[in-house]
């Protein structure tokens, strides 16, 4: 069996009193593309920059590519293609300028250097624009040459942080069709990202909340083990009435609002839709409709973060299952 890409084992990092990333374990398998989904400010981008070996970690190991991130770094660097949020591209140079300077930085010369930017330029899907400045690209194609210069090296792995933050939802639909072209030719794919949808795509994911990651599985296998029940949609009028009352409903763990209808999560076997419907009734509620749901991982992220006490809730991670430097790049 081959060894895992990534191997982090209890992570830790504090800046003073602020906990930023609080023993977190995982392992993502090669030829995967793996997610790391939460919000803002929960501790992913710092993850990412101690797998790089660019913040020490306070306690905790980690290997990446079979190196060590204290004592290898370089190595990882040399091997690894880093696309981070602010991906430090130089606005006054051409697409190709921008690739060939980076290239430069990776050790790439010689001969082979200029078939291999067209490679990456046509991979990307930024053949014919080779000569644009990068600071006049839209947002979509800045990060298609952000993620041309993270592959510029051929490397075994991508860390991808929010690469399609920002971006046009067609954008972000091209940008994953590449991350998946990616993969199946063999490279392994980290991605952090806070898009439900994306993280739908994923082989398997993390969820991050505060600094913990409180689980790490297959999405499927997350919403069968996380939620524990079944979802249910409902219309109702007068919404906001209707939601209040299906709150108190006996078995409901919990209910939100999702457009212009009630999303709720019930206890597996607790109703019917028969049931949820008469029992709307006698609550004064007329013309309902009431449809079995898919589980979402909203309802999973929910299920996790929203706990009675998520900082002593038992993990659910399973650890099996600066410019002009480019980020990545060796010093």
């Amino acid at each position: 069996m081959a060894e895992p890409a990534i191997v982090a084992r209890n992570l830790v990092k504090r800046f003073g009193a602020f906990t930023a990333v609080d023993g977190v374990s995982f392992e993502v398998p090669r030829g995967e593309v793996v997610g790391y989904l939460g919000p803002n400010g929960s501790g992913k981008t710092t993850t990412f920059r101690m797998l790089l070996g660019l913040l020490r970690p306070t306690s905790g190991t980690a290997t990446v590519l079979g190196y060590d991130i204290a004592r290898d770094p370089d190595r990882i660097r040399s091997r690894v293609g880093y696309m981070s949020q602010r991906f430090a591209l130089y606005d006054e140079l051409t697409v190709r300028e921008n690739l060939a300077f980076y290239a430069g930085l990776y050790g790439l010369i010689g001969p082979d250097t200029a078939p291999r930017l067209r490679e990456v330029t046509a991979l990307a899907g930024l053949t014919g624009r080779d000569h644009e400045r990068a600071g006049r690209l839209p947002g979509g194609w800045r990060q298609r040459l952000a993620l041309a210069i993270a592959l510029v090296h051929r490397p075994e792995l991508l860390l991808l942080d929010e690469p399609t933050s920002g971006v046009d939802p067609e954008a972000r639909r091209a940008f994953w069709d590449l991350i998946y072209d990616l993969a199946e030719s063999g490279t392994t794919v980290l991605v952090s990202t806070h898009y439900m949808d994306e993280a739908e795509h994923c082989t398997r994911l993390g969820i991050m909340s505060r600094g913990r990651l409180l689980a790490f599985d297959a999405p499927e296998a997350l919403k069968r083990a996380a939620v524990g029940g079944d979802a249910w949609d409902i219309e109702a009028a007068p919404l906001l009435p209707a939601l209040e009352s299906i709150e108190r409903f006996p078995g409901i763990r919990r209910a939100g609002l999702l457009g212009d209808r009630v999303h709720a999560i019930a206890r597996r076997g607790a109703y019917t839709a028969e049931d949820l419907g008469a029992r709307l009734a006698d609550a004064g509620f007329s013309a309902t409709r009431v449809a079995a749901a898919e589980v979402s991982l909203e309802d999973v992220f929910s299920a996790l973060a929203t706990s009675a006490d998520p900082d002593d809730a038992p993990p659910l991670a399973s650890p099996t299952t600066p410019a002009p430097t480019a980020p990545g790049a060796p010093p």
